[in-house]
């Protein structure tokens, strides 16, 4: 290939987060090759809740939560479980977020998480505004309902954990203050929080191919291929696909759950592992839903996706080869039946995505420590979606080698 071609930036992984960092990219004038197997939205990005959940600073793993893991672990079908077929190779990870709930890394971990989501907010809105992208949005809120005072009460110390930082919200302490903002939910939910600017886009895959269009008019070029290795050299970075080698001047990986296959290529050893999340989506919407509800207490959300309504939710850790175990997406859509009375169950579509995890809730966003022409932007978990018009704005202030908007220290992927 000729020297123009090594000018060539290639974006590794169309999902969210992968094709916001090339249209970020190519809006400031790069020649940029976006790689995936599948396509765009192939993966996770295409069948999450929808939700920009900027509110979301609390990391999974928060100091005592080690005291009821086990209960929840060996639950196949609680909120957070443990595949057994899978436990022996999910020791290391389980190490590093034991190591992250220490009272030091926690608090570090949601400042940081706090300096992301505020970036992201604002990066959000400036890419709504840059690609017209309004009418794929919904600026509905969110509310977190809870079962009687005690379940709120404990929940008390994330709302102040939030106020701490910044972010607006209303608690409610009587159901008829939960009608006023959902009405017809079940009558055992009595407290909850409000977050009136928390925001939805109307379908996770239009908006991440709304985003494609908008890069491919830009110039920018998509390809089908499966990346097999990065190697970079003196000259650039080459990378082996499917459809042949490439080279770049500078490579971002941006893979998702598979993320941490291709950082190995290249030396780096990363503890990325899958929160696997199931949903069932409804065509039709048979409950009218006015808001974003989380059920906090079960681990599940339900949301407007297009004219109907998303089931989803729950963490398996269970890698990415295991069989789906559907059973956790029909309870899910029957605890619904009981929550939204006339809510309709039949004629849903089920579905499992890999949410990219790392041990501390937080994404790994910097330069390899083998290559300072390979950007890492991969490890979201379930905030992907939230933090992706953020992540973008850091991947191409890397690229172009100025500094980022916010300190990148907590984000890198030395700090394992």
């Amino acid at each position: 290939m000729g020297q123009s071609e090594n000018t060539e930036i290639l974006v590794i992984g169309a999902g969210i987060v992968g094709v916001a960092a090339a249209l970020a990219l190519v809006g400031e004038g790069h020649k940029v090759r976006l790689l995936d197997r599948k396509g765009v939205a192939a993966e996770t990005s295409r069948g999450n809740a929808g939700a920009f959940a900027f509110a979301e600073v609390e990391p999974l793993a928060t100091p005592g939560i080690m005291r009821k893991a086990p209960k929840w672990l060996l639950d196949p079908l609680g909120p957070l479980s443990l595949r057994p077929a899978y436990a022996l190779q999910i020791l290391p990870w389980m190490l590093h977020f034991w190591r992250a709930t220490s009272k030091s890394r926690y608090e570090a971990a949601v400042a940081a998480q706090s300096a992301m989501m505020q970036l992201s907010s604002q990066a959000l809105e400036r890419l709504i505004g840059r690609v017209s992208g309004e009418p794929l949005m919904r600026r509905e809120g969110q509310m977190q309902v809870y079962e009687g005072r005690a379940q709120f009460e404990a929940s008390l110390p994330a709302w102040e954990q939030r106020r701490r930082h910044g972010i607006e919200f209303r608690l409610l302490e009587s159901a008829g203050a939960l009608a006023e903002i959902q009405p017809g939910l079940s009558p055992r939910f009595t407290h909850g929080g409000y977050t009136p600017t928390w925001m939805n886009t109307v379908d996770p895959a239009l908006w991440t191919e709304h985003l494609a269009r908008a890069f491919t008019e830009a110039g920018g070029v998509i390809e089908t291929a499966e990346v097999q290795s990065v190697t970079p050299g003196a000259a650039g970075v080459e990378v082996a696909t499917s459809a042949g080698v490439r080279r770049a001047a500078q490579v971002v990986i941006a893979a998702g759950a598979w993320s941490h296959r291709l950082a190995r290529t290249l030396g780096d050893r990363i503890p990325l592992d899958t929160e696997r999340g199931y949903n069932t989506t409804f065509p039709t919407a048979s409950f009218d839903l006015r808001t974003h509800l989380t059920f906090s207490n079960h681990g599940f959300v339900v949301s407007k996706i297009g004219e109907g309504l998303r089931v989803g939710g729950a963490v398996e850790l269970g890698g990415l080869n295991l069989p789906p175990n559907y059973r956790r997406a029909e309870l899910l859509v029957r605890k619904t039946v009981e929550f939204l009375p006339g809510f309709d169950p039949t004629g849903g579509t089920q579905w499992m995505g890999f949410r990219p995890s790392l041990p501390d809730s937080l994404p790994v966003i910097g330069r390899s420590p083998k290559s300072d022409r390979v950007v890492y932007a991969f490890g979201h978990g379930h905030l992907g979606l939230t933090q992706s018009a953020g992540t973008a704005e850091l991947v191409a202030a890397l690229v172009a080698r100025r500094a980022p908007a916010i300190s990148l220290a907590p984000f890198a992927a030395e700090r394992f």
